[in-house]
């Protein structure tokens, strides 16, 4: 994908920044780890610090200092997540904030007018997201409100998109970053058909042989190396070319019928977006059934557009959902098990607060190359957590952001040589057509 703010090479995992910040973790730090592409999420921006005060800040790339992809969600889940505290009718949804219990108002207008403020690269269309298990009375009903939804929240943005804040505070300025691959995307940026997002699909069976010796270590890396790199291209100090736009998706619900699912799909697409996202799932569905809606909904997006799947995913399952056609991942899991001790690694999950680590001086992963596991023991990192020391959060997301990050880059490498989607368990499934 090519964005306005840097290239996104897909299948992603984006790290959810949900208030504009990775918890614990530092910007410079997620670029070293390779982060492409960052999640932030309206209803809590909206609610703190304010659109206005973001948007004054040359949106989101200014305010975090940021100046790779943000994609930013509606916060339509958000709203559905306070089920005691909103009332949903067709002009939109009336809310009580978490904050201050204050009483809010989002329609499809009003959540396009704060994406538009905020700035993200991507931004979605607003929708109901239907809670599981629903009756299929209530899951069409909530069905045809996001399609309805989708089409106001098309045409608000159609007519407003030119209002977003790229440019309005000077960014940041620095040492340019650029990786091998991107004088290409700058070109087409810049020079491009006047499209400020583009998504190529590459030749899943192309060999990497075929790539000149820097480009292949850069999409070829299995691991992290620990040190600063560039896995998407950064442009500091610049702003995006003149008249570039933000990319709306479309997001399709349809709970877990198969059938409305198809439909919402089809329709949406009818509607016709540059993206498309699948909602609505991991709301307390069985995996089983995860997968299932999932497959019989990806079967009816187009190939040539991307596929995002919304707020799923262990490090198993993006590498399967991967293999199933999905282009983009986000999830909470790394981050917040990071905060309880969980750990991902290639031998399996690992409670790090367990009393059997206080005196192991081996590292927390030895197939990992990144800078927690090359640097600091099981014992110490058991110390901190049981200390209650902040770093001890710091040090833990490091470490799973890089694992869901590297199983990324093995899914990306193994599309590449045809091999499909492997990943260290032995989970395996065929590139998408």
């Amino acid at each position: 994908m090519i964005t306005p703010h840097g290239v996104v090479e897909t299948p992603v995992f984006m790290p959810v920044g949900t208030l504009g910040s990775v918890k614990g973790v530092a910007q410079d730090l997620l670029e070293e780890l390779g982060v492409q592409i960052l999640l932030g999420n309206t209803y809590h921006l909206y609610l703190r610090p304010g659109v206005e005060t973001v948007r004054g800040m040359g949106g989101l790339h200014g305010f975090m200092s940021w100046e790779r992809a943000i994609l930013t969600d509606s916060g339509g889940f958000q709203v559905f997540s306070l089920s005691e505290l909103r009332k949903v009718t067709e002009e939109g949804v009336t809310f009580r904030s978490h904050l201050d219990g204050a009483s809010h108002f989002f329609s499809p207008e009003s959540a396009m007018e704060a994406e538009i403020g905020l700035g993200a690269d991507i931004i979605m269309a607003f929708d109901e997201c239907t809670e599981f298990p629903a009756e299929r009375g209530r899951v069409r009903a909530s069905m045809e409100m996001t399609l309805r939804w989708a089409g106001r929240s098309k045409a608000y943005f159609e007519a407003h998109k030119e209002e977003v804040p790229w440019g309005s505070r000077r960014q940041s300025s620095g040492a340019s970053l650029q990786s091998p691959v991107s004088s290409e995307a700058i070109v087409s940026r810049r020079e491009g058909s006047g499209s400020s997002f583009e998504f190529r699909v590459s030749d899943p069976h192309r060999n990497t042989g075929d790539l000149k010796p820097e480009t292949r270590n850069l999409e070829g890396e299995l691991r992290s190396p620990g040190q600063t790199r560039a896995s998407a291209p950064t442009w500091a100090g610049a702003s995006p070319a003149a008249g570039a736009t933000q990319a709306l998706f479309g997001i399709v619900q349809g709970g877990m019928d198969l059938g409305l699912r198809r439909e919402s799909a089809l329709r949406t697409v009818e509607i016709g977006f540059p993206g498309y996202a699948v909602g609505g799932l991991s709301v307390g569905e069985p995996r089983e059934v995860t997968r299932e809606v999932l497959e019989g909904t990806v079967a009816h997006l187009p190939a040539d557009r991307p596929r995002y799947l919304m707020g799923v995913g262990t490090p198993e399952e993006i590498a399967l959902y991967a293999g199933l056609g999905i282009d983009m991942m986000d999830c909470v899991l790394p981050t917040r098990a990071a905060r309880h001790g969980l750990l991902f690694t290639s031998e399996g999950k690992i409670s790090i607060k367990q009393a059997r680590y206080a005196r192991d001086g081996g590292p927390l992963d030895p197939a990992c190359g990144c800078r927690v596991c090359q640097r600091y023991s099981r014992a110490y990192l058991r110390h901190l957590y049981a200390a209650n020391e902040v770093l001890a959060q710091v040090l833990n997301t490091v470490h799973n952001l890089s694992f869901y990050l590297d199983t990324m880059r093995r899914v990306r490498h193994s599309i590449r040589l045809g091999e499909g989607t492997r990943f260290l368990s032995g989970v395996s499934s065929q590139p998408k057509p």
